[in-house]
């Protein structure tokens, strides 16, 4: 999953890593000098990996990702550095699985580029982009699980305006999903073109001069949704940050509310001390074991969306693990 497009990104920008100079920077005090771990949890095309091996010679890289075309494309890409990688057909909710079958129980450094690929946005038949007909598909992992067909021919009408609304953001929700229900007692709904089609007869017309393209919502709601991405950030936050030594870094590239919500969250929650307010002292083992790195979330700079569109949505965090927890 790393290197982001959007609709109407250039395929020529599609090699350039979202946010590359800062991660580099955040992650340099924890990986600079020493034989250090990388988990790189969302790998892609292996733009941030490349860097980061040819910057720390002593790195060692455990490079996951849960699509078999990126995995491949990313190890060609990293084939000077073939004896310090470790590639792994892997959701990121495995980190620690991952991990301990690898013999390593520390991270120096943790990187997640969430979001979908531009390799997944540029191959049509995969039907993750509103602009280009295909099978309504969506699998990041193409091999299992449910299609985008699949929820939309099957889910309930309350479901499927609850995933609409939630994993969208839509306030249309409800129109949309009667709008699915009413079309699929004709004919199931198979190409993105159809759905489309759909979306601006149930999206009332004023709001698309306000709201951007009507399908987009809809169409990360259904990508979500049939990758689990938020459940297996949910799961896959908290693994990352108990992987963590003292003095490692982790680095997260989100790009829609959600994702950095529950990052936020999550990232919060541990660089808050958990003795009671009203105690004058920190109790033994209940300070902070993280120190935020950024103030809030750090976004794109208009230089950078320039030279890559798929920057602009970007919300960045960082922090770094300061204590172990018992």
């Amino acid at each position: 999953m790393g290197q982001h497009d959007h609709e109407d990104g250039p395929a020529g920008a599609r090699h350039v890593p979202v946010a590359l100079p800062r991660v580099a920077d955040l992650l340099r005090p924890a990986l600079a000098d020493r034989p250090a771990v990388l988990v790189d949890a969302t790998l892609g095309l292996g733009g941030h990996a490349a860097a980061l091996l040819a910057t720390h010679p002593q790195l060692t890289l455990v490079g996951l990702d849960r699509d078999q075309d990126a995995l491949a494309i990313a190890r060609r890409r990293l084939a000077a550095h073939a004896d310090r990688i470790h590639l792994v057909h892997a959701v990121y909710d495995q980190i620690a699985d991952v991990m301990g079958e690898l013999g390593l129980s520390r991270a120096d450094g943790v990187l997640f580029d969430l979001g979908v690929s531009s390799l997944q946005l540029d191959a049509d038949e995969r039907g993750f982009s509103y602009s280009r007909d295909a099978d309504l598909d969506m699998r990041m992992d193409p091999s299992r699980g449910p299609t985008a067909a699949d929820v939309l021919n099957t889910y309930p009408v309350p479901q499927l305006a609850r995933v609409l609304r939630e994993y969208g953001e839509e306030r249309f929700a409800s129109r949309i999903a009667s709008a699915v229900a009413r079309r699929r007692e004709k004919a199931p709904l198979r190409r993105s073109s159809e759905l489309v089609e759909l979306l601006y007869d149930a999206v009332p017309a004023a709001s698309r001069r306000t709201g951007g393209h009507p399908a987009k919502r809809t169409f990360q709601a259904l990508r979500i949704e049939v990758n689990g991405e938020l459940d297996a950030l949910r799961a896959a936050l908290p693994a990352a940050l108990d992987a963590l030594a003292v003095g490692g870094r982790i680095v997260v590239l989100a790009y829609h509310s959600l994702e950095d919500r529950m990052v936020k969250r999550e990232l919060a929650a541990r660089a808050s001390s958990r003795t009671p307010v009203d105690l004058p002292v920190e109790l033994p083992g209940h300070g902070p074991e993280l120190r935020l790195l950024t103030r809030g979330a750090e976004q794109a700079t208009e230089e950078e969306i320039s030279e890559n569109p798929r920057a602009a949505p970007v919300r960045l965090r960082a922090a770094e693990r300061i204590r172990e927890v018992a």
